[in-house]
């Protein structure tokens, strides 16, 4: 592509779009569960309202991402960023169930669009400028860090504002006043977070050149997308390499469900009350996207040091998956120690999960043209989402105890051994979404 960013802007530009679509997410975390209790859902409905983000997002996936192969990373970016900005104002504004639901699945659809584009985009980019073979890992890396900074910052404002806003003359009372109810302080970080989705859709449209593609018609798309979609379900089974990239997705997941459903409990446990365990489970929350944005920073050092991108991966899995046992071990002991040996734990489940994405997706990125690229993160992403909802479910049943933390780091050790018998370098596909032939080395 004749003028095309060199790799440096693409890092900048990139890291700039991950950071303006993650923030507003930080910001609701803190508060969009109160918010629903205050407009008066019982904790059915706000079950049922998540579970429409997550149904949504699960169920197009797949065709977002090939949505994105077919008619270009810019405009199904821009698209998820509308739709989430609809779906911030509708959550801060609304108060009934179907206009909630409503903006629950314009979120679902939202952030499906957003799964891989971006990315897709930075190495379409650095490739056309630099080849096949250039160096990827670093803006992946920016990527990530970018990403858990925005939601640690994101986090932390958006648990202040509304505490900030009762403080002093009352400012939160007098919004509510001047608004009839509608916009009480809690509501402030979406509507926040819908500002900051304007910027966002603003700087995907203004800074991410892309190249020309021919026109693509209705016909077009209903007939591309479903094969591109298709080379995407292939994908695991045409390279042993892909595959293990996306067993490893799932072991992920697994982890981060445990530590999610898991954490809470534990935290008012350690307190003694719900509420103040709220604001430990909040601190930690903030603790754990810091720790995977220095894991991600981190993750081409750790491919240095181990020799490769490959040896990195196992190495920083083994990382997450120590960090969840000794999680598990301080629940059998309960020394003068124990707390900040958990601490210690849970920093390392996200530090090692911070250095392994970057090197993972840098290696899918070398096995996988352009043509299927966010199909094939788009299956990532599928995986972990999967993965992690059963293991939840698993981890609810098993009885309270080590066990759910020490069943999470085996399976995140599972998938670091999955990386101890090496694959055949193979060139990256050309012409399709599909992979190389399987190498002996398959699983």
């Amino acid at each position: 592509m004749t003028g095309a960013l060199d790799p440096a802007a693409a890092r900048r530009r990139y890291a700039a779009v991950t950071f303006l679509f993650w923030f507003p997410v930080g910001l609701i975390v803190p508060s969009q569960v109160l918010l629903l209790g205050e407009r008066g859902m019982g904790l059915e409905t706000v079950a049922w309202l998540f579970a429409v983000h997550s149904l949504t997002v699960a169920a197009l996936e797949l065709p977002t991402g090939g949505l994105s192969d077919v008619i270009g990373r810019r405009v199904v970016l821009a698209a998820s960023g509308v739709l989430c900005v609809a779906a911030f104002v509708l959550f801060a504004l609304g108060t009934a169930v179907w206009v909630l639901t409503l903006a629950m699945f314009l979120r679902g659809v939202g952030r499906a669009l957003s799964s891989g584009p971006a990315e897709a985009w930075y190495v379409d980019t650095v490739q056309s400028h630099s080849g096949a073979d250039a160096e990827l890992r670093t803006g992946l890396a920016r990527g990530s860090t970018a990403s858990a900074i925005a939601l640690a910052a994101g986090t932390l404002i958006g648990g202040g504002l509304p505490w900030l806003l009762s403080l002093g003359p009352d400012w939160g009372a007098r919004l509510t006043d001047a608004t009839s109810g509608l916009v009480p302080p809690l509501a402030v970080p979406a509507l926040l977070g819908a500002a900051v989705g304007l910027v966002f859709v603003a700087c995907v449209l203004t800074r991410l050149p892309e190249p020309p593609r021919p026109p693509a018609s209705l016909r077009d798309v209903l007939r591309g997308v479903p094969v591109t979609v298709l080379g995407g379900l292939r994908l695991g089974a045409g390279d042993a390499l892909v595959r293990r990239v996306l067993l490893t997705a799932g072991a992920a997941g697994a982890a981060l469900c445990t530590v999610e459903l898991l954490t809470p409990g534990r935290a008012a446990a350690l307190t003694g009350a719900p509420e103040s365990g709220a604001v430990l489970f909040a601190s930690l929350a903030c603790a754990g996207f810091v720790c995977t944005a220095l894991g991600s920073h981190a993750a081409p050092f750790m491919a240095r040091w181990a020799g490769s991108g490959e040896r990195a991966v196992p190495a920083s899995l083994a990382t997450g998956g120590a960090g969840l046992l000794l999680l598990g071990v301080t629940l059998l002991w309960r020394g003068p120690g124990a707390l900040a040996l958990a601490a210690t734990g849970y920093g390392l489940i996200y530090l090692g999960l911070g250095a392994a994405g970057p090197n993972q997706n840098d290696l899918l990125h070398r096995r996988v043209d352009s043509s299927g690229r966010a199909t094939a993160l788009s299956v990532q992403s599928l995986v972990l989402q999967l993965v992690g909802a059963l293991a939840g479910l698993v981890a609810g049943r098993l009885p309270a105890g080590p066990m759910p933390w020490l069943l999470g780091g085996a399976v995140l050790l599972a998938g670091a051994m999955l990386w101890i018998r090496r694959a055949r370098p193979a060139a990256p596909a050309t012409g399709s979404p599909s992979v190389p032939e399987p190498t002996a080395a398959a699983h």
